[in-house]
Protein backbone atom coordinates (compact mmCIF):
# COMPACT_ATOMS: atom_id res chain seq x y z
CA UNK A 1 0.00 0.00 0.00
CA UNK A 2 2.58 2.35 -0.76
CA UNK A 3 1.11 5.66 -2.08
CA UNK A 4 2.29 6.95 -5.53
CA UNK A 5 2.05 10.58 -6.61
CA UNK A 6 2.06 10.96 -10.68
CA UNK A 7 0.20 12.73 -13.19
CA UNK A 8 -2.64 10.56 -15.23
CA UNK A 9 -1.81 11.69 -18.21
CA UNK A 10 2.38 10.99 -17.93
CA UNK A 11 2.91 8.13 -15.70
CA UNK A 12 6.84 8.44 -15.88
CA UNK A 13 7.29 10.49 -12.99
CA UNK A 14 5.77 8.22 -10.00
CA UNK A 15 7.32 8.68 -6.84
CA UNK A 16 6.94 6.26 -3.71
CA UNK A 17 5.95 8.50 -1.20
CA UNK A 18 7.19 7.65 2.85
CA UNK A 19 5.13 7.99 5.30
CA UNK A 20 5.43 10.61 7.79
CA UNK A 21 6.66 7.86 10.64
CA UNK A 22 9.23 6.84 7.54
CA UNK A 23 10.27 10.09 7.00
CA UNK A 24 10.75 10.83 11.13
CA UNK A 25 12.75 7.69 11.04
CA UNK A 26 14.91 8.53 8.40
CA UNK A 27 16.06 11.72 10.21
CA UNK A 28 16.79 9.74 13.13
CA UNK A 29 20.09 8.87 11.14
CA UNK A 30 21.11 11.64 10.54
CA UNK A 31 19.83 14.40 13.01
CA UNK A 32 19.98 14.08 16.67
CA UNK A 33 17.05 15.10 19.06
CA UNK A 34 14.76 17.66 17.85
CA UNK A 35 11.77 15.54 17.97
CA UNK A 36 8.96 18.45 17.45
CA UNK A 37 11.09 19.69 14.23
CA UNK A 38 11.14 15.89 13.11
CA UNK A 39 7.59 15.56 13.02
CA UNK A 40 6.22 18.43 11.81
CA UNK A 41 8.88 18.39 8.42
CA UNK A 42 8.08 14.60 8.03
CA UNK A 43 4.02 15.68 7.86
CA UNK A 44 4.85 18.72 6.20
CA UNK A 45 6.71 16.88 2.99
CA UNK A 46 3.91 13.95 3.41
CA UNK A 47 1.06 16.64 2.87
CA UNK A 48 3.13 17.99 0.06
CA UNK A 49 3.44 14.55 -1.82
CA UNK A 50 -0.46 13.86 -1.06
CA UNK A 51 -1.23 17.22 -2.34
CA UNK A 52 0.54 16.59 -5.71
CA UNK A 53 -1.46 13.89 -5.81
CA UNK A 54 -4.79 15.48 -5.31
CA UNK A 55 -4.08 17.43 -8.61
CA UNK A 56 -3.59 14.94 -10.56
CA UNK A 57 -7.55 13.93 -9.85
CA UNK A 58 -9.82 16.48 -9.93
CA UNK A 59 -11.43 17.03 -6.27
CA UNK A 60 -14.07 19.69 -4.97
CA UNK A 61 -11.39 20.79 -3.02
CA UNK A 62 -8.37 22.55 -3.45
CA UNK A 63 -5.28 21.92 -0.91
CA UNK A 64 -3.40 25.04 -0.11
CA UNK A 65 0.28 24.56 -0.11
CA UNK A 66 2.13 24.30 3.31
CA UNK A 67 5.59 26.25 2.70
CA UNK A 68 7.89 25.53 6.30
CA UNK A 69 9.72 28.35 8.49
CA UNK A 70 12.48 26.74 10.20
CA UNK A 71 13.05 28.64 13.26
CA UNK A 72 16.41 28.01 15.69
CA UNK A 73 19.85 28.91 16.90
CA UNK A 74 22.71 28.49 14.61
CA UNK A 75 24.05 24.73 14.43
CA UNK A 76 20.96 23.41 15.53
CA UNK A 77 20.46 21.18 12.88
CA UNK A 78 18.50 23.14 9.71
CA UNK A 79 20.26 22.84 7.24
CA UNK A 80 21.23 19.04 8.06
CA UNK A 81 17.26 19.01 7.92
CA UNK A 82 17.22 19.90 4.31
CA UNK A 83 20.45 17.91 2.96
CA UNK A 84 18.92 14.85 4.83
CA UNK A 85 15.79 15.21 2.89
CA UNK A 86 17.59 15.38 0.01
CA UNK A 87 18.86 12.65 0.27
CA UNK A 88 15.49 10.90 1.53
CA UNK A 89 13.28 12.19 -1.24
CA UNK A 90 13.02 11.22 -4.89
CA UNK A 91 12.12 14.74 -6.05
CA UNK A 92 14.37 17.62 -7.03
CA UNK A 93 15.91 19.33 -4.01
CA UNK A 94 17.86 22.67 -4.46
CA UNK A 95 19.36 24.75 -1.56
CA UNK A 96 19.96 28.54 -2.11
CA UNK A 97 21.24 30.89 0.86
CA UNK A 98 18.99 34.24 0.80
CA UNK A 99 21.80 36.20 1.55
CA UNK A 100 23.11 36.37 -1.93
CA UNK A 101 19.65 37.16 -2.97
CA UNK A 102 19.17 41.33 -3.93
CA UNK A 103 16.15 42.91 -5.92
CA UNK A 104 15.76 42.58 -9.95
CA UNK A 105 18.70 44.75 -11.35
CA UNK A 106 21.32 45.34 -8.28
CA UNK A 107 24.53 43.50 -7.93
CA UNK A 108 23.55 39.58 -6.85
CA UNK A 109 21.14 36.45 -7.60
CA UNK A 110 17.80 37.64 -8.59
CA UNK A 111 15.47 34.89 -6.76
CA UNK A 112 14.68 33.15 -10.29
CA UNK A 113 18.25 32.00 -10.01
CA UNK A 114 16.71 29.41 -6.86
CA UNK A 115 14.61 28.08 -9.17
CA UNK A 116 17.28 27.70 -12.43
CA UNK A 117 19.26 25.75 -9.12
CA UNK A 118 16.71 23.03 -9.02
CA UNK A 119 16.01 22.96 -12.87
CA UNK A 120 19.60 22.15 -12.92
CA UNK A 121 19.07 19.74 -9.76
CA UNK A 122 15.80 17.98 -12.01
CA UNK A 123 18.25 17.25 -14.83
CA UNK A 124 16.91 20.24 -16.97
CA UNK A 125 13.12 18.85 -16.56
CA UNK A 126 10.88 21.22 -15.90
CA UNK A 127 7.65 18.79 -14.76
CA UNK A 128 10.66 17.22 -12.58
CA UNK A 129 11.44 20.16 -11.14
CA UNK A 130 7.90 21.59 -10.55
CA UNK A 131 7.42 19.06 -8.15
CA UNK A 132 10.38 19.89 -6.24
CA UNK A 133 11.80 20.91 -2.66
CA UNK A 134 13.45 24.21 -2.25
CA UNK A 135 15.52 25.14 0.70
CA UNK A 136 16.53 28.86 1.20
CA UNK A 137 18.80 29.27 3.85
CA UNK A 138 19.22 32.78 6.20
CA UNK A 139 16.24 34.04 5.83
CA UNK A 140 16.32 36.00 8.79
CA UNK A 141 19.25 37.74 6.89
CA UNK A 142 16.76 39.69 4.59
CA UNK A 143 14.42 41.75 7.21
CA UNK A 144 13.68 45.10 7.01
CA UNK A 145 16.17 47.30 8.17
CA UNK A 146 13.54 49.19 9.96
CA UNK A 147 9.98 48.92 11.39
CA UNK A 148 8.64 51.75 8.90
CA UNK A 149 9.27 51.16 5.15
CA UNK A 150 12.31 53.15 4.41
CA UNK A 151 12.34 56.57 1.90
CA UNK A 152 15.62 54.74 0.28
CA UNK A 153 15.84 51.46 -1.37
CA UNK A 154 15.96 48.29 0.84
CA UNK A 155 17.64 46.36 -2.00
CA UNK A 156 18.86 43.13 -0.53
CA UNK A 157 15.96 43.40 2.78
CA UNK A 158 12.44 44.17 1.87
CA UNK A 159 12.26 43.81 -1.74
CA UNK A 160 13.87 40.47 -1.67
CA UNK A 161 10.63 39.46 0.72
CA UNK A 162 8.44 40.94 -1.90
CA UNK A 163 10.13 38.59 -4.48
CA UNK A 164 10.12 35.38 -3.15
CA UNK A 165 6.12 36.20 -1.80
CA UNK A 166 5.17 35.60 -5.27
CA UNK A 167 7.54 32.52 -6.04
CA UNK A 168 6.01 31.18 -2.33
CA UNK A 169 2.27 31.34 -2.94
CA UNK A 170 2.61 29.69 -6.59
CA UNK A 171 3.06 31.72 -9.95
CA UNK A 172 4.18 31.18 -13.62
CA UNK A 173 8.04 32.38 -13.54
CA UNK A 174 10.58 33.35 -16.42
CA UNK A 175 13.60 31.96 -15.95
CA UNK A 176 17.19 33.25 -18.11
CA UNK A 177 17.26 29.93 -20.09
CA UNK A 178 21.27 29.96 -19.40
CA UNK A 179 20.88 31.21 -15.32
CA UNK A 180 22.73 33.98 -14.34
CA UNK A 181 21.13 37.71 -14.28
CA UNK A 182 17.77 39.10 -16.11
CA UNK A 183 18.72 41.25 -19.01
CA UNK A 184 16.84 42.47 -22.21
CA UNK A 185 16.89 40.16 -24.92
CA UNK A 186 17.63 37.10 -23.51
CA UNK A 187 16.01 33.58 -23.88
CA UNK A 188 13.54 32.49 -21.16
CA UNK A 189 11.66 29.81 -20.30
CA UNK A 190 8.53 29.30 -17.78
CA UNK A 191 8.40 27.09 -14.88
CA UNK A 192 5.15 27.29 -11.95
CA UNK A 193 5.64 27.43 -8.38
CA UNK A 194 2.65 26.39 -7.46
CA UNK A 195 3.73 22.69 -6.56
CA UNK A 196 7.18 23.45 -5.06
CA UNK A 197 7.52 23.24 -1.52
CA UNK A 198 9.39 26.03 -0.42
CA UNK A 199 11.18 24.96 3.33
CA UNK A 200 12.75 28.45 4.57
CA UNK A 201 14.99 28.56 7.44
CA UNK A 202 16.95 31.24 9.75
CA UNK A 203 18.92 31.16 12.84
CA UNK A 204 17.17 34.64 14.04
CA UNK A 205 19.38 36.05 15.86
CA UNK A 206 17.64 38.50 18.59
CA UNK A 207 14.37 36.79 17.94
CA UNK A 208 14.88 35.48 21.67
CA UNK A 209 14.21 38.42 23.41
CA UNK A 210 10.97 39.60 21.31
CA UNK A 211 9.42 36.36 22.21
CA UNK A 212 10.57 36.33 25.94
CA UNK A 213 9.54 40.33 26.41
CA UNK A 214 5.77 39.36 24.68
CA UNK A 215 5.42 36.29 27.13
CA UNK A 216 7.16 38.37 30.06
CA UNK A 217 4.64 41.37 29.93
CA UNK A 218 3.25 42.40 33.20
CA UNK A 219 -0.76 42.97 33.36
CA UNK A 220 -1.51 46.17 35.06
CA UNK A 221 -3.15 46.15 38.38
CA UNK A 222 -3.77 43.85 40.78
CA UNK A 223 -4.36 41.00 38.68
CA UNK A 224 -1.84 38.30 39.76
CA UNK A 225 -1.49 34.39 37.99
CA UNK A 226 -0.99 33.30 34.65
CA UNK A 227 2.47 35.55 34.76
CA UNK A 228 5.06 33.33 33.09
CA UNK A 229 7.74 35.10 34.08
CA UNK A 230 11.62 34.29 33.77
CA UNK A 231 10.08 30.74 33.72
CA UNK A 232 11.02 29.85 29.87
CA UNK A 233 14.35 28.21 29.22
CA UNK A 234 16.86 29.51 27.28
CA UNK A 235 16.94 26.38 25.04
CA UNK A 236 12.96 25.92 24.74
CA UNK A 237 12.27 30.17 23.73
CA UNK A 238 11.57 29.40 19.95
CA UNK A 239 8.96 26.23 21.09
CA UNK A 240 7.18 29.75 21.99
CA UNK A 241 7.34 31.75 18.11
CA UNK A 242 4.21 33.39 17.50
CA UNK A 243 4.06 34.89 13.61
CA UNK A 244 3.74 38.60 15.32
CA UNK A 245 7.57 37.79 16.56
CA UNK A 246 8.27 37.72 13.03
CA UNK A 247 6.09 40.53 11.91
CA UNK A 248 8.65 42.59 14.56
CA UNK A 249 11.25 41.19 13.72
CA UNK A 250 11.24 42.27 10.05
CA UNK A 251 9.50 39.72 7.84
CA UNK A 252 6.53 41.39 6.05
CA UNK A 253 3.66 39.97 6.96
CA UNK A 254 2.70 38.81 3.42
CA UNK A 255 5.58 36.80 3.72
CA UNK A 256 4.76 35.52 7.19
CA UNK A 257 1.30 34.26 5.49
CA UNK A 258 3.14 32.38 3.06
CA UNK A 259 4.67 30.32 6.14
CA UNK A 260 2.08 28.47 7.90
CA UNK A 261 4.17 25.70 9.04
CA UNK A 262 6.70 26.80 12.20
CA UNK A 263 9.03 24.24 13.33
CA UNK A 264 10.83 25.49 16.38
CA UNK A 265 14.87 23.46 16.76
CA UNK A 266 15.89 23.79 19.92
CA UNK A 267 19.32 24.75 21.78
CA UNK A 268 21.57 21.56 21.58
CA UNK A 269 22.84 20.30 25.49
CA UNK A 270 26.26 18.78 25.80
CA UNK A 271 24.74 15.07 26.24
CA UNK A 272 23.04 15.92 22.69
CA UNK A 273 26.99 16.96 21.31
CA UNK A 274 27.92 13.67 22.76
CA UNK A 275 25.56 11.66 20.69
CA UNK A 276 26.27 13.84 17.47
CA UNK A 277 30.16 13.01 17.79
CA UNK A 278 29.27 9.38 17.77
CA UNK A 279 25.72 8.26 16.61
CA UNK A 280 24.79 9.46 13.52
CA UNK A 281 25.54 7.75 9.99
CA UNK A 282 27.68 10.89 9.40
CA UNK A 283 28.91 10.96 12.62
CA UNK A 284 32.37 12.92 12.86
CA UNK A 285 34.40 9.88 15.04
CA UNK A 286 32.82 7.46 12.89
CA UNK A 287 33.96 10.00 10.02
CA UNK A 288 37.57 9.50 11.12
CA UNK A 289 37.47 6.07 12.67
CA UNK A 290 36.62 5.27 8.53
CA UNK A 291 39.67 7.51 8.10
CA UNK A 292 42.47 6.42 9.85
CA UNK A 293 40.75 2.54 9.64
CA UNK A 294 42.03 2.54 5.56
CA UNK A 295 45.77 3.26 7.60
CA UNK A 296 44.89 0.50 9.63
CA UNK A 297 44.77 2.61 12.77
CA UNK A 298 41.92 1.83 15.29
CA UNK A 299 40.35 5.47 16.68
CA UNK A 300 39.39 4.79 20.48
CA UNK A 301 37.67 8.31 22.02
CA UNK A 302 37.44 7.61 25.64
CA UNK A 303 33.88 8.98 26.80
CA UNK A 304 35.32 11.75 29.43
CA UNK A 305 37.45 13.14 26.13
CA UNK A 306 34.29 13.30 24.34
CA UNK A 307 32.45 15.53 27.57
CA UNK A 308 35.23 17.17 27.38
CA UNK A 309 34.95 17.91 23.67
CA UNK A 310 31.15 18.90 23.80
CA UNK A 311 31.96 21.18 26.51
CA UNK A 312 34.40 23.45 24.79
CA UNK A 313 31.88 22.98 20.92
CA UNK A 314 28.61 24.48 23.65
CA UNK A 315 31.09 27.49 25.05
CA UNK A 316 31.79 28.56 21.39
CA UNK A 317 28.46 28.79 21.12
CA UNK A 318 28.11 27.96 16.80
CA UNK A 319 26.17 24.61 17.58
CA UNK A 320 27.44 21.34 16.51
CA UNK A 321 29.72 23.01 14.03
CA UNK A 322 32.32 23.47 16.53
CA UNK A 323 32.50 19.79 16.97
CA UNK A 324 34.17 18.62 13.79
CA UNK A 325 36.87 21.60 14.48
CA UNK A 326 37.88 20.08 17.64
CA UNK A 327 38.04 16.64 16.50
CA UNK A 328 39.83 17.80 13.15
CA UNK A 329 42.66 19.47 15.29
CA UNK A 330 42.77 16.83 17.75
CA UNK A 331 43.80 14.36 15.22
CA UNK A 332 45.60 16.89 13.32
CA UNK A 333 49.31 15.49 14.01
CA UNK A 334 47.84 11.39 14.07
CA UNK A 335 46.95 11.76 10.53
CA UNK A 336 50.06 13.46 9.47
CA UNK A 337 51.90 10.52 10.62
CA UNK A 338 49.97 7.90 10.28
CA UNK A 339 50.49 7.07 6.59
CA UNK A 340 54.48 6.59 7.52
CA UNK A 341 54.20 4.73 10.87
CA UNK A 342 53.31 1.39 11.89
CA UNK A 343 50.75 2.25 14.85
CA UNK A 344 47.76 0.47 15.18
CA UNK A 345 45.29 2.37 17.27
CA UNK A 346 45.24 5.58 18.86
CA UNK A 347 42.85 6.88 21.86
CA UNK A 348 42.22 10.24 22.54
CA UNK A 349 41.77 10.80 26.11
CA UNK A 350 40.42 13.96 28.17
CA UNK A 351 44.31 14.73 28.88
CA UNK A 352 44.88 15.41 25.00
CA UNK A 353 41.26 17.47 24.82
CA UNK A 354 42.59 19.68 27.47
CA UNK A 355 45.93 20.11 26.05
CA UNK A 356 43.96 20.96 22.91
CA UNK A 357 41.93 23.81 24.87
CA UNK A 358 45.13 25.23 26.43
CA UNK A 359 47.17 25.61 23.20
CA UNK A 360 43.90 26.82 20.93
CA UNK A 361 41.92 28.92 23.09
CA UNK A 362 42.08 32.04 25.49
CA UNK A 363 42.58 32.08 28.86
CA UNK A 364 39.44 33.36 30.23
CA UNK A 365 37.43 30.54 27.88
CA UNK A 366 40.42 27.91 29.01
CA UNK A 367 39.34 28.80 32.70
CA UNK A 368 35.76 28.60 32.29
CA UNK A 369 35.93 24.80 30.62
CA UNK A 370 38.95 24.15 33.32
CA UNK A 371 36.08 25.18 36.13
CA UNK A 372 33.15 22.94 34.42
CA UNK A 373 35.36 20.06 34.22
CA UNK A 374 37.28 20.35 37.70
Amino acid sequence: GVLMASDQENDSVSIPVPKPSEIHAFFDNYIIGQAYAKKIISVAVYNHYKRLLALSHSSDVEIQKSNVLLVGPTGTGKTLFAQSLAKLLGVPFAIADATTLTESGYVGEDVETVLFRLYQMADESIELAEKGIIYIDEIDKITRKSENASITRDVSGEGVQQALLKMLEGTVVNIPARGGRKHPGQAFFTMNTANILFIVGGAFHGLESIIQSRLNQQSIGFKTGNLVGDSVPEYAVFDHVQQEDLLKFGIIPELIGRLPVIAPLQHLDEAAFVQILTQPKNAIIKQYAALLGMDGITLNVENDALMAIAKIAKKRKVGARALRTIVEALLLDTMFTAPDNSVQSVTITQADVMTYLDNNTAPDFQAMVHKELS
